[in-house]
């Protein structure tokens, strides 16, 4: 069989999710089952891999989902668990005092506030809270989930506290092996991955500095009386200020502190500074811009679903007692990160299964007090005491975050299994490389020096496909190492454009329009916001390619890692 034709075959689960799911728009709780089917048919038949093999590739893959869906359910329980102790309403109220102008808070909510709650819960969950907190404070619903989507982009790779990475990139890759070739040179596979945290970290504040900038220009042409790009660049100092009080912090801290910070950090401070600085009048334009008034809107703009500040609790909370739970999160992170003996005391309690059904190479682990998971349920049962919750709310909550992992689980329990088959292909009795490793040689052959410019639309396809972030670089980040491997330019970086590029698809990931649009009832116009969300993703992979086409070469930059 030839080269051309495997690769067709080893590419076939990737483009029939694609048909499927953008093509025919089926659901991704139908498409998946079946593109696991194929992948693990091609694996069988195509690929000659044992039986035994596939099904523990399958097996991995669900331990690897139980990790996933334990961060995924403490995300979102302590974001339930804050709206039913009051929490959020706290927050809202405090956001609709710091300025009038609506391109002011629309940097604030959704850009400063997006960026952090991404920080902390990631997986869609920003559009789903930004968007209803301005509705609620007087924003077109379309415009709402508009900005909801647009800062689901710098943030997005450090989501979840660092889920795409730690996740994403370590079950995505075949850590095993390249592992084993670092430490052979002297280095480790915790070393490789902290320098391509640290190159997204950088690519993203390069990039990403201006998305505020965008959010608003987007904001005013749009939505504006006037139609016009001019009010939105009367902003563009705040904005500026803006990106760089959210991606300074997050860049110091993506390279001193590792993936599980950047995005949580950076919003918290940014937050910090530009409120403060919004107060104080701080570079803020010499005119007030508003919508014109609410009965002059299209109906195009307006969703079914009424915001009210107090639509959820009229218990009183300070803004101090309201944020002091991500406040901890923030906390815990860092001291069972940055203190070895705590980490390792966290890690003490471990389920492992080092040879899955005798599978050499093929293992497990779950860590659930080490994992984001276990801190952010930590931080759910502190907060029942510190805001003085009653059972029946922390009942609730546990109930309503239940019900969204039963949905997201589902999908997850076929596609992190059929990237898992993708993997572990490479031992068959062909005596073929791995399905991703030979689609990356049929790529480096046929495509050759430009693929730096290309490797982010790659990412960002597989975002649009999957809605994740996570998901996307499980599915590529074997076949974009592989890539740069066949073309001798560096891994790392090749890896890291990966991440940012997927990163970027997320702002059109029909996935995550739908969850954006449902919370304001604006279900049916996701192609509307689709048709604007393109040309930020667009800039996005684009800049990003030219980004790592001048760093392969003009720069120079290698793997430092992986010299030999």
């Amino acid at each position: 069989m030839s080269t051309g034709l495997l690769a067709l075959l080893a590419f076939s689960p990737i483009l029939l999710a694609a048909i499927l799911l953008v093509g025919l728009r089926w659901p991704a709780k139908h498409a998946m089952p079946l593109v696991y089917l194929v992948t693990a048919a091609v694996g069988l038949f195509a690929w000659d891999m044992s039986f035994n093999r596939v099904l523990a590739s399958t097996v991995q893959g669900l331990l690897i989902t139980l990790g996933l869906l334990w961060i995924i359910f403490g995300a979102i329980l302590l974001l339930n668990t804050l709206k039913h102790s009051g929490g959020i309403t706290a927050i809202r109220a405090g956001f609709a005092t710091i300025s009038p102008d609506r391109r002011i808070q629309a940097i604030i909510i959704a850009w400063l506030f997006g960026c952090f709650i991404e920080g902390a819960s990631g997986f869609g969950t920003p559009a789903a809270i930004a968007a209803p907190l301005l509705v609620a404070i007087g924003f077109p619903a379309m415009a709402a989930v508009l900005l909801g989507m647009l800062v689901q982009s710098t943030p997005v790779s450090f989501g979840a506290v660092g889920t795409p990475i730690i996740v994403g990139l370590n079950t995505g890759m075949d850590s095993a092996t390249i592992g084993a070739q670092l430490v052979a040179q002297g280095s480790s596979w915790a070393q490789f991955l902290q320098l391509i945290t640290s190159e997204v970290a950088i690519i993203h504040a390069i990039v990403g500095t201006v998305m505020p900038l965008i959010m608003v220009l987007m904001l005013t042409r749009f939505f504006g009386a006037e139609k016009s790009w001019k009010a939105g660049f009367e902003v563009l100092p705040f904005a500026i200020f803006a990106g760089l009080a959210f991606t300074v912090p997050y860049v110091l801290t993506g390279v001193f502190l590792g993936p599980e910070f950047p995005s949580l950090g950076g919003g918290l401070i940014g937050l910090a500074i530009v409120t403060s600085a919004a107060r104080m009048g701080f570079l803020l334009p010499k005119t007030t811009w508003d919508f014109a008034p609410a009965d002059q809107w299209p109906a195009e703009w307006l969703g079914s679903v009424e915001m009210k500040l107090d639509d959820l609790t009229a218990k009183p909370m300070s803004a101090l007692r309201a944020w002091l739970p991500y406040v901890l999160v923030g906390v815990l992170l860092v001291i069972s990160r940055v203190f070895p003996e705590v980490g390792a005391a966290l890690k003490g309690v471990a389920l492992k299964f080092p040879d899955l059904l005798g599978e050499t190479g093929i293992g497990a682990s779950f860590d659930p007090l080490y994992l984001p998971g276990g801190i952010l349920v930590t931080v759910v049962i502190a907060t029942f005491f510190l805001h003085g919750m009653k059972l029946r709310e922390l009942g609730a909550a546990v109930k309503e975050s239940s019900s969204v992992l039963l949905s997201a689980g589902f999908v997850l329990l076929f596609t992190v299994p059929m990237v898992r088959i993708l993997i572990n292909s490479g031992v068959n009795a062909a005596e073929l490389s791995s399905m991703p490793i030979l689609m990356a040689r049929w790529v480096a052959d046929s495509v050759g020096g430009i693929y730096p410019l290309l490797a982010p639309s790659i990412g960002a396809l597989g975002a649009f496909i999957a809605g994740s972030n996570t998901v996307s670089n499980m599915m590529f980040s074997q076949f974009q190492f592989g890539v740069a491997s066949s073309l001798g330019i560096s891994s790392a970086l090749i890896v890291a454009v990966q991440a940012v590029g997927a990163a970027a698809g997320n702002m059109v990931a029909i996935h995550n329009v739908v969850a954006a649009s449902a919370t304001v009832g604006l279900l049916g116009r996701e192609g509307s916001i689709l048709r604007k969300t393109v040309w930020p993703t667009l800039y996005y992979v684009l800049f990003t390619g030219l980004i790592a086409m001048f760093a392969v070469y003009v720069l120079g930059v290698s793997d430092p890692l992986m010299a030999s």
